[in-house]
């Protein structure tokens, strides 16, 4: 570049304002070659340059809050520079607003806006006017790239299009088309199924962290993290996009009819995120925690054919509808649902789809395992490349602690909870069990029910068990799946024992897209006859080979009594 000649002392001071977007500067628009075309104009008008506004990178739709902004402004607000050089208009700003905006706090302060391409020079009437002008139409030019833009949002997104951003936790981008991510999608799923087990954020937050999981960035999880991943219908195999509108520094949600879903392969079941999602709602709904267990092994299971819940008052032993006031003794229920849970759990149909859902339930424990192995050797290469550092004295003792104190404390999270997923995998290791010994375990479990308590029979009972509802002249249940009574045991030792994440899993993996619901008045055995007291049939579910019963529900619950007494 020429040396720029000698100024006098009276010469006119001014600034040089430079701005070229990212996407200009990648079309070879350079801010070195703004700044020597500025230059050389004010050398040709003998004005000193005694400022530089550099805002290189910065687009245009908002200039006004930048620092370089606000600094050129204090300088012609205390008279340091006189005019500001700009290639042209658009290099100023892109918003008519804040043109306008210049213009008036220029002419306030006695100084001028000088646009080369535009010849624009803001010291004389005709410059100011066509300054407006011009301002006005770099106003519509940008609206018009606005509404360019925004259209074709929407059809790349009904493509399946990447819009930008980062893909959400536990997919990736790959190849222009959204894949779960293997490291990922195990850390999502177990979100899932630990909120539907526990039913709260919070605690599905800390279980989290303290297994040694964190987000992509490598925080701990937060109740709104889990929240918003649950929320999230790209799991269940819908990805949405364009349904939020940018206003700025905000954001709101657009109208449903905009929104635009796409199909992606699935990280849960359509049942389980429905689950947990109506578990959300109702929370909402009631803006409520969810309240102490009673002791009444069917509370919250049982409804009546009216729609309304059934409760037991302190005053009567029985299950009463809050609507109908339609009841059933707490003793009788009970009856009913031992001895179909034993018809049930030896259909061959139920071991056959039981055995299969635990097999793709073991196939997810070990990607998990696998990915928390993964994990533990990455974080062990990190303290390892630590030490080094601090053997090597780069990093004093004190930014060694900051540095290996995390990512230790993660790993040793990690391998405590491993061995723990570990012997999950080997109790889903039941490829090898036989229909025969699964019945065998029904035929266990059905003995072994008087001698268990009330709360070992709720668990058992919100296992397998989704919903019971009382007619005037039947019952009928939707059944989920059945544990044996050893896991059972198991299960209430402790909190964190590895049988109730077990069966847990075993409880969303082994849910039917078409739930069985079940009479408890089916015969016990297949092509029997019930007792007189029953009544005739009717085929309720003929495609499922299943019956419900109509007659006397009071004689049937007394039929199902004399058949349990010899257990008694």
């Amino acid at each position: 570049m020429p040396a720029l000649p000698f100024l006098q002392s009276g010469a006119k001071r001014v600034g040089v304002w430079i701005r070229v977007s990212t996407e200009d500067q990648a079309q070879g628009d350079s801010p070195e070659h703004h700044r020597a075309r500025a230059e050389h104009y004010c050398a040709a008008k003998d004005w000193e340059v005694v400022e530089t506004y550099d805002l290189a990178g910065v687009s245009g739709k908002a200039v006004m809050d930048h620092p370089e902004t606000r600094r050129m402004m204090a300088d012609v607000k205390r008279g340091h520079i006189a005019a500001l050089v700009f290639s042209k208009l658009a290099r100023l700003t892109r918003n008519a607003r804040e043109l306008m905006d210049f213009s008036d706090y220029f002419r306030a302060h006695n100084a001028d806006l000088v646009s080369l391409q535009e010849s624009i020079d803001t010291s004389t009437p005709s410059g100011r006017l066509f300054y407006n002008m011009v301002a006005a139409m770099a106003q519509w030019e940008r609206e018009e790239i606005v509404d360019r833009v925004r259209a074709s949002v929407a059809v790349r997104a009904k493509l399946g299009k990447p819009l930008g951003g980062r893909a959400s936790f536990g997919y990736v981008w790959d190849d222009k088309r959204l894949r779960p991510d293997p490291k990922e999608a195990p850390v999502r799923r177990l979100i899932y199924e630990l909120f539907a087990e526990h039913k709260r954020r919070k605690t599905v937050a800390r279980l989290l962290n303290e297994r040694g999981h964190r987000t992509r960035d490598g925080s701990k999880w937060s109740d709104t993290s889990v929240e918003r991943l649950i929320r999230d219908p790209t799991s269940k195999g819908l990805y949405r996009s364009n349904f939020t509108k940018n206003l700025g520094r905000k954001w709101e949600l657009k109208p449903e009819s905009e929104h635009v879903y796409t199909s992606v392969e699935p990280i849960v079941s359509v049942e389980l995120w429905q689950q947990c999602n109506d578990i959300l709602d109702s929370r909402r709904a009631s803006r409520q925690k969810p309240g102490k267990l009673s002791d009444h092994i069917f509370t919250g299971a049982v409804r009546c054919a009216c729609g309304g819940k059934m409760y037991v008052f302190s005053n009567s032993p029985k299950y009463v509808c809050s609507k109908c006031r339609h009841r059933i003794p707490c003793d009788d229920l009970e009856h009913l649902f031992r001895e179909h849970v034993r018809d049930y759990c030896v259909n061959p149909d139920t071991l056959k789809h039981y055995i299969e859902r635990v097999s793709d339930g073991l196939r997810e424990k070990q990607a998990l395992a696998q990915t928390m192995r993964q994990d533990i050797a990455r974080l062990r290469e990190e303290s390892e490349h630590i030490l080094k550092l601090y053997m090597a004295r780069k990093i004093t003792a004190e930014r060694f602690g900051e540095m290996d104190g995390p990512a230790t404390e993660r790993r040793k999270q990690l391998e405590a909870e491993l061995p723990q997923v570990e012997a999950q995998i080997a109790l889903l290791q039941v490829d090898g069990l036989s229909q025969e010994q699964l019945a065998a375990e029904a035929t266990n479990l059905y003995e072994r029910w008087p001698g268990l308590s009330n709360t070992e029979k709720r668990d058992i009972v919100n296992l397998i068990a989704r919903t019971i509802t009382v007619g005037n002249e039947e019952v009928i249940i939707e059944m989920i799946h059945f544990p044996s009574f050893q896991e059972a045991e198991k299960g209430q030792c402790s909190v964190k024992d590895s049988w109730q994440r077990l069966t847990k899993r075993m409880r969303e993996m082994s849910r039917n897209p078409r739930p069985a619901r079940l009479s408890l008045f089916h015969p016990p055995e297949a092509g029997a006859s019930p007792p007189a007291c029953c009544g005739e049939t009717r085929a309720a579910h003929p495609e499922r080979g299943l019956h419900c019963a109509t007659g006397s529900l009071p004689r049937a619950q007394d039929w199902c009594r004399r058949r349990a007494a010899p257990h008694h």
